[in-house]
């Protein structure tokens, strides 16, 4: 019975040694927990993610490309394809800026999300610049995510990072009330898929939609406000078809973005986060010459 009630003891003191350990581990402070979930991320660190973001499930929150997540398990799904489908992810930030107010904080922050896909030669690598904003809550003394919201802080995505500090003769990235309305984007476009270095033309009326040269494709646009230009693609030629989101110039004469597959072949299974790549559009057709 002594060596039974040892047993027991030293069990009792290895669990509480654990206990303590975790919740040594737990941060203690909202930006602490955040740094943790950004490196869980980058690391496919799932269980981590998590214990560190709450579980509601009436929580909502968005990411790029008007995905919207209610609740833990949607989100989980998604994350699990995503860590399966990347060799590796990096994502330094570049800039946080947190606010306590008791059991409630809210940052803002900036980060280059990049993503490494394919085997050796072939790995393919893109960078996401973002920004995000979102509101945490202490719970039972830990630092949880409740809600976040994400989106492009750059038009130049994949490429060089815009500065805050535009020089006055480069397009500003903010866009005015006025420029919310979809302007006439008719003409024949110079498209450059920038990792393969492809070049086509698209030929587009007025509404953004039109052939291109490419696998006998064609694109759709859905969706334009704030000058975020959004879309399909279909191509017959190699049966493949997918979704696009550029940001449009101010002059409405160029035009930055990602595009990236829905479905190649029978296969339609294609993680959002998939994306084929960046790309740049380039305005050949001039503008009339009456044109403001």
């Amino acid at each position: 019975m002594r060596h039974r009630e040892s047993f027991v003891c030293a069990g009792l003191l290895l669990l509480s040694s654990i206990a303590a350990s975790a919740i040594a581990s737990e941060p203690s402070d909202p930006e602490t927990a955040i740094r943790q979930m950004v490196r869980a991320n980058a690391e496919k660190d799932l269980p981590t993610l998590s214990r560190l973001m709450a579980h509601d499930a009436d929580i909502v929150s968005y990411s790029v490309g008007g995905r919207k997540y209610v609740g833990w398990p949607e989100f989980e799904r998604e994350m699990r394809e995503e860590f399966l489908n990347t060799k590796k992810i990096e994502i330094p930030i570049t800039e946080l800026k947190v606010w306590t107010k008791g059991d409630i904080a809210w940052f803002t922050m900036e980060l280059d999300y990049t993503r490494y896909v394919g085997e050796g030669s072939e790995v393919k690598r893109t960078v996401l610049p973002l920004r995000e904003t979102g509101v945490l809550e202490r719970r039972a003394g830990r630092w949880q995510l409740l809600s976040w919201h994400e989106s492009f802080r750059s038009a130049q995505l994949g490429g060089p990072l815009a500065s805050p500090s535009a020089t006055a003769g480069s397009h500003r990235l903010v866009s005015d009330a006025a420029s919310t309305a979809m302007p006439d984007v008719s003409g024949e476009w110079e498209i450059l898929e920038v990792e393969d270095e492809k070049r086509y033309k698209a030929t587009l009326d007025k509404s953004g939609n039109g052939p291109y040269t490419q696998h006998g494709g064609r694109f759709v646009t859905t969706k334009f406000a704030d000058r975020l230009w959004q879309g399909t693609w279909q191509q017959p030629g190699n049966d493949r078809e997918g979704g696009f989101e550029v940001l449009l110039s101010e002059d409405g004469t160029e035009a930055n973005g990602i595009w990236w597959y829905s479905r190649v072949g029978n296969h339609k299974n294609i993680p959002p986060r998939e994306h084929g790549g960046t790309y740049q559009w380039k305005k050949l057709t001039p503008k009339p010459a009456n044109a403001q």
